[in-house]
């Protein structure tokens, strides 16, 4: 709606992980790096952390991307399945067809595909996302699928992504097993201030904008402070932004366009708080206090009253409809003025 308005080619602020768009601060580099490296050297399990919102997931299709064409991924985003349903959507999504309906023949079918990619010199990697909804047992069954390993290294890559209860989950005794095979970690921070302002610039350039981005420094502020550098949140609230400043057709998002919209998130979507954040479509009064639009309109129905009485005087014939013309024109103003301020 408000692309070619700011000038750009593609949205700068959705909510879907898209790599495209991945700002790496160090955290999101450093960690980037670790997981390429883990993958390169066999280390087997590896785990990363960070919470809602910090770009788990869009690190994770990025590191995919880096690896295309060099590995095979089994990318498991339902981490909420029983292991044997796990197992069937990793082989699934790993191209292996017709493994078998037990537990059995499944793992002896995942098994001989991780022979035939590693006599191809390729690596498989199993990603869980959100794995800090497994159940204990399950992660007790996915620490087994390590044991698939040759003399050198092992043959399946498995990185656990989740929030940190992740992290507190495995320092559970039925887990001490798993904890010692991690043999990576790394945990994704939030933003600092000055990197929501680079965030923003960023967004902007890969959608396409040639012009400077629309936020003021104290907009970008009121939106690092809200957001807690949480990469998500300043999505959505950059998108709300801009939406509203194409409504109202400003192309400068200043921090009280911000407060508001903050307002409006926070008090929920209904159509008079969007109205609120919304100037009137095809009228100007919004820009204007309402005392001054009663005092130009208490003006306009005095005129209305002072010519009826002129014409009146004028014209003997019309004395008689000088009282009904005053108060069809006193009337109609007072009606316009309740049904606006009630707007």
């Amino acid at each position: 709606m408000y692309l070619k308005f700011f000038g750009l080619a593609e949205k700068p602020f959705e909510l879907t992980p898209n790599p495209k768009f991945l700002f790496q601060t160090p955290g999101h580099r450093e960690a980037l790096a670790q997981l390429i490296y883990g993958v390169q050297e066999q280390k087997g399990f590896m785990l990363m952390t960070g919470e809602v919102g910090t770009g788990k997931t869009t690190l994770l299709r990025t590191l995919v991307n880096r690896l295309n064409g060099r590995s095979e991924c089994a990318f498991v985003m339902n981490s909420t399945m029983p292991f044997d349903e796990l197992l069937e959507y990793a082989l699934a999504d790993f191209g292996v067809t017709g493994p078998g309906a037990s537990r059995a023949q499944r793992l002896m079918a995942l098994n001989r595909f991780l022979i035939a990619q590693h006599r191809e010199e390729r690596k498989s990697i199993l990603i869980i996302d959100e794995a800090q909804n497994l159940e204990i047992d399950t992660l007790e069954q996915i620490r087994l699928l390590s044991n698939f390993e040759t003399g050198s290294g092992k043959l399946l890559q498995i990185i656990l992504a989740g929030q940190p209860e992740l992290h507190t989950k495995l320092h559970l005794p039925q887990l001490r097993q798993l904890k010692q095979r991690i043999g990576l970690r790394c945990r994704l921070q939030p933003m600092a201030d000055d990197e929501v302002e680079q965030y923003i610039v960023n967004h902007f350039r890969v959608a396409g904008g040639h012009a400077r981005h629309p936020f003021t420094p104290a907009a970008i502020r009121r939106i690092a402070q809200y957001s807690d550098g949480i990469p998500r949140v300043v999505n959505m609230l950059c998108d709300h932004c801009l939406l509203i400043g194409y409504a109202n057709q400003t192309r400068q998002i200043d921090a009280d366009t911000v407060r508001r919209t903050i307002q409006y998130l926070e008090d929920g979507a209904s159509s008079r708080g969007w109205k609120q954040l919304v100037a009137s479509d095809g009228s100007a009064l919004g820009h204007y206090p309402r005392r001054a639009v009663m005092w130009a309109a208490g003006a306009v129905a005095a005129a209305a009253a002072a010519a009826a009485a002129v014409m009146s005087l004028a014209y003997r014939s019309g004395l008689n409809a000088v009282p009904a013309t005053i108060v069809a024109a006193v009337g109609g103003v007072v009606r316009w003025l309740t049904t606006w301020w009630g707007s």
